[in-house]
């Protein structure tokens, strides 16, 4: 059974899409919106790094051509 996802969870998703593709929207309400359900700022500054991580590897990758492995679908 797949893992699902609770709602504190799903709080950080508006959060990565805005970061993504628009980071110089981010204020400090969208901070606030994850404390608002329980994040602390050490919390907030890890998702901030994971996201930010991914964008960049995805970005390098994408810069440099790489092509995913044939056993991706």
């Amino acid at each position: 059974m797949p893992d699902q996802a609770n709602e504190r969870e799903k709080s950080i998703i508006p959060y990565a899409r805005k970061l993504t593709s628009a980071p110089s929207t981010v204020q400090k309400d969208d901070i606030e919106q994850l404390r608002s359900v329980g994040f602390s700022d050490k919390a907030i500054l890890q998702i901030n790094l994971v996201i930010n991580y991914f964008n960049f590897v995805n970005r390098l990758a994408d810069g440099l051509g790489v092509e995913l492995e044939d056993y991706w679908d």
